[in-house]
């Protein structure tokens, strides 16, 4: 046996009559500390903060019975750091009995924001202590928190879940980065293009003197609303105040970040998009709570960003939607800058080339002004429009057998003579659905008599049961030859390019968007919302299959297409320059005449008059509650309705098939699910959404195994 293992035998002989050195000494040390040692995350016997040792805390639980605030004790060695609207982590979810050493122990580690120092607390027991501060940067800011209180009670849902929205994740290396210094204001601007607009130079000097207009406008065709609206943000920033613009979409976002650029020089703005990622994301955010950048621009994310001082809130084509979050509680940036313009007193600009019915509500009620351009200035601006009907397709022999009524082919050949065509369709993909060329059967099944499809150029399948079909025959009149009853994109794409085979054809939809295209000439075939922008405008633009949407069961069918064929048509030449646009939809209908005439606001209004009387929203409020028959019958039952109150309904949802993307609030695949509509007049919205949250928590309390799904002012009402 070796020396060693000599000397360790009788070291282990001392060991059981003393304590080893090492262990000697820590309980030494211990023992001489006047106060425990803090162990992390429990802080068991440690000293609390001489000074307001309470934090109370937002814990990110997201649930409707858990929405309120919850004391913790604040242990010493964080009381410098456990400021209010920091990031801290927070032991949730201990019982009563586990307490030891005068604190409360135990339970789940979980992230919140510490909204405030207390001297003591209205909880009587004993508290858990803050297990970690996260990080020393505050966050969130008391305009900030009483905004997000204020969307959570406006749609029925939970303080966590809209700060969730508000406050993007924490980047520690972008935290780390100083913030650059604040430039001082620039001057003010020039009207520039403003002047078109009879209010439009006196809005800007009313941002330029610090002062707080209200203003819904109705933008002229053409590329120059970007820099409209540039300036009325430089002219906000000129008053030392801050200035926030939401926009659709990352194309009209990177538009109006040249626009700001050209103006201001570069960083003098934010750009705040899902594009950027999560770290530049977060330090351009960090910039603008720091007082860095006092000028915001962005999608729908960018509507809750802590702007310091904000004199100037923008929204750009309310009517889009990608404006309605789709993620708890499902807030509309149209109404989120509306509760910041009353929060803050500051200016407000709700900005498009259309008019949606709330726009015209906010004039109506003298909450806003109109900024618009006078007639003759609209007559310059806009194309000639022209239509084509169902008396016009049934004289149309062309229209019979081709994609292209006689009127609109004229109108394409005459365009690409000069440049560029747009060819809006309201739907993505090839041919969903066929019919016969002949008399319009619709073509069936022979198996099972589902829909026929036409995936590609020469197949033709079932679309329920996926057989395929090589000898279809109509039954009614024996004809072969079939024709597409709803053609999207790429099938259009390829009739166009037949007709005019010497010329490119480009598509713009979903999967592939185009930003711009050259002056060229091409055919241009889109879906709605994916027009790229044409250098100098589109020569012609075609608007076809109106009646698609025209004919969907919504409340906003009418000024959906309305928007939809006036954003393509702001694209093209105005009359003057040759501009033509053709519609395919029947030309008595209101929002036809109403894009022949260039009057979306006038068409606004009297949707806005009839929805006044019929008592549809955005005149009353109104809230979905969807989920399984039983569950919806139990729940309207236990809520305490207003007495106002009118419940439409239960009706059945659409069954999603498999494999299809669940909507948000929608059922499960192959789940049957029903849907009732509760409906209030003007006034009451705020107890409608108090009495809905108070049902919803007190069910989720419960632990309510069937889903209930809560929506106030849902934007697909049928």
């Amino acid at each position: 046996m070796s020396s060693e293992n000599g000397g360790s035998k009788e070291a282990d002989g001392g060991a059981r009559g003393a304590p080893p050195e090492q262990l000697a000494l820590i309980r030494e040390t211990v023992r001489k500390a006047g106060t425990p040692r803090a162990k992390p995350r429990t802080w068991r016997g440690a000293a609390l903060a001489g000074h307001l040792p309470v934090a109370r805390v937002l814990v990110d639980k997201g649930v409707l019975h858990l929405d309120r605030y919850f004391d913790y004790a604040v242990p010493e060695e964080l009381d410098a750091e456990a400021q209010p609207g920091v990031r801290v982590r927070v032991r949730f979810g201990a019982g009563r009995r586990r307490v030891r050493g005068g604190r409360r122990e135990g339970g789940g580690l979980i992230d919140g924001f510490l909204v405030e120092r207390l001297a003591e607390s209205d909880y009587t027991g004993p508290l858990a202590a803050l297990a970690q501060v996260v990080s020393p940067e505050p966050v969130l800011s008391e305009e900030l928190l009483a905004l997000a209180r204020a969307v959570a009670d406006r749609y029925a849902g939970s303080l966590a879940d809209v700060l969730q929205l508000a406050v993007p994740p924490r980047s520690a290396r972008a935290e780390r980065r100083p913030s650059p210094e604040p430039a001082p204001p620039p001057p003010a601007p020039e009207p520039g293009s403003w002047a078109r607009y009879g209010q439009g130079p006196g809005f800007l000097r009313e941002l330029s003197a610090g002062r707080a207009p209200r203003a819904v406008w109705n933008a002229l065709p053409g590329p120059l609303w970007s820099e409209e609206l540039a300036r009325a943000v430089v002219a906000t920033l000129a008053s030392g105040r801050g200035a926030l613009v939401v926009l659709p979409d990352g194309r009209t976002v990177a538009r109006v970040d040249a626009a700001l650029t050209e103006l201001l020089g570069k960083g003098r703005h934010a750009v705040l998009t899902a594009d950027a990622g999560p770290e530049k994301r977060y330090a351009q955010w960090l910039a603008v709570r720091r007082g860095s950048v006092r000028a915001v621009i962005g999608t729908r994310a960018a509507m809750f960003a802590p702007v310091q001082d904000l004199g100037l809130v923008a929204l750009w084509d309310d009517g889009d939607d990608s404006h309605s979050e789709q993620h708890a509680p499902q807030p509309h940036a149209r109404e989120v800058l509306l509760l910041r313009a009353a929060q803050d007193k500051c200016a407000f600009l709700l900005g498009s080339w259309s008019c949606t019915v709330e726009a015209a509500q906010l004039v109506e009620t003298g909450w806003a002004g109109p900024l618009v351009a006078g007639r003759d200035r609209v007559r310059a601006a806009v194309p000639l429009v022209r239509t084509v009907g169902d008396g016009d397709l049934a004289r149309d022999e062309a229209a019979r057998a081709a994609r292209l009524p006689s009127l609109a082919w004229q109108a394409v050949r005459e365009g690409l003579r000069h440049g560029p065509v747009l060819v809006q369709v309201p739907r993505r993909g090839y041919v969903p659905r066929m019919a016969c060329a002949n008399c319009r059967t619709p073509a069936r099944c022979r198996h099972c008599s589902g829909p026929m499809e036409a995936p590609g150029a020469d197949d033709l399948r079932c679309g329920w049961c996926g057989r395929e079909e090589s000898g279809w025959h109509c039954p009614e009149c024996g004809g072969f030859r079939l024709r597409a009853q709803v053609v999207g994109a790429r099938r259009t794409a390829e009739e166009l390019g037949r007709a005019f085979p010497a010329v490119p054809v480009r598509t713009s939809g979903r999967e592939h968007v185009l930003d711009t295209v050259p002056e060229a000439p091409a055919l241009v075939v889109s879906t709605p919302g994916a027009e790229p922008v044409a250098e100098g405008g589109y020569a012609a633009g075609l608007l076809l299959d109106g009646w698609a949407m025209l004919s969907r069961p919504d409340l906003r069918a009418g000024e959906d297409a309305l928007r939809r064929w006036i954003a393509a048509a702001a694209l093209v030449r105005p009359q003057a320059e040759g501009g033509t646009v053709v519609v395919v939809a029947e030309p008595t209908l209101r929002p036809v005449q109403a894009l022949v005439r260039w009057d979306p606001v006038g068409h606004a209004v009297r949707e806005l008059g009839e929805r006044t009387e019929l008592g549809f929203p955005p005149v009353s409020r109104m809230a979905a509650v969807s989920g399984p028959a039983e569950a919806v019958a139990g729940f309207l039952h236990a809520a305490e309705l207003p007495g106002e109150a009118e419940v439409l309904g239960p009706v059945p949802l659409p069954v999603t098939p498999a494999g299809r993307p669940r909507r948000p609030g929608g059922p499960p695949p192959g789940a049957h699910w029903e849907r009732a509509l509760i409906r209030v007049p003007p006034g009451r919205g705020a107890a409608l959404t108090a009495v809905l949250k108070s049902a919803q928590a007190a069910r989720t309390a419960r632990g309510g195994d069937e889903p209930v799904w809560v929506r106030i002012d849902p934007p697909d009402i049928g």
